[in-house]
Order: C-alpha cells, then structure tokens, then sequence
C-alpha cells in the first residue's frame, strides 16, 4: 500500500466521501430537519430520500430494514458537514432558534471552529470550517496528517 502523503491506495486515488446514508423511523421529519439546514432535494424513491450535501456528496435517509446490496442500519460516533465560518455562525443561531441544542461555536488549536448537536433522530452531527476556512483550506485532508 502507497503511503497515505500521496492520495493513493494501490493504483486507487480517493476524492472524498461521496454518499452517507441515515437511518431513522421519520424519514420526512429527518428530511424536513436537514432541508431546514439547506441541503436540496435530489431524489425521493421507494420511502427514501436523497439529499445534496455540497458538489460531489449525497445525504441518504432511509426507513430500517433490509435492503439491496446486504445495507443494514447500525450506529456510528457522528459525521461533519463542512461549512464556511459564516456559515457555522448563522447555522448555530437558526438551529438555537428552532430549539435544537447547539454545543459551540467551539474554537480548536488551529483556529478552525466546530459545532455539535443532535440531529432529531439521534445523530451527532458537526458543523466544521476547516476545509473552507481553517488550515485544510489550502492543505485539505493533509493538514490532519500526523507529521503536518
């Protein structure tokens, strides 16, 4: 395996994360919540919604339940959306406003700033400016590298 400083896996290069999917008993209400933040619609089919979640990445909410390709719903620890220092601002206040707990604007070591809430079925999400304001503007993914 290639070391992680140049991109690539075997002859693989990875760009990003390009879909995440979100399993919740109210995919309307979920669906309600994230367009509520400022994702737009893609798609509706077979009781699922698809969300865009910037150029290259869609938001899956999806009903429990079997699906195809053996998909199953489990727990993960929380997912960040990546957005601009204004953007983190305002999207704090507007949540706040809607009655959802907000932990932060919270400031790292590097500058670049966070925020934490609970989405409504449960799901930890975070608010982070480093890829557009912070020090992964310029390096992206390399600035969390550990010899950077």
């Amino acid at each position: 395996m290639n070391s992680l400083s140049n991109g690539k896996t075997a002859e693989v290069t990875f760009s990003g994360i390009c879909e995440l999917v979100l399993e919740t008993d109210d995919v309307q209400g979920l669906q309600s919540f994230y367009r509520e933040l400022g994702l737009e619609l893609l798609l509706e089919e077979d009781g699922r919604v698809w969300l865009a979640a910037g150029k290259h990445c869609r938001l899956g909410i999806w009903p429990p339940g079997e699906k195809e390709f053996s998909d199953r719903g489990g727990r993960h620890v929380h997912f960040a959306l990546s957005v601009d220092s204004d953007g983190l601002d305002a999207l704090s206040r507007d949540l706040r406003a809607r009655g959802v707990e907000v932990q932060g604007p919270i400031e790292h070591d590097g500058g670049d700033r966070s925020a934490y809430f609970f989405d409504p079925a449960g799901n930890r999400v975070e608010l982070w400016d480093f890829f557009r304001d912070g020090e992964g503007a310029e390096d992206g993914v390399m600035a969390l590298a550990e010899d950077s």
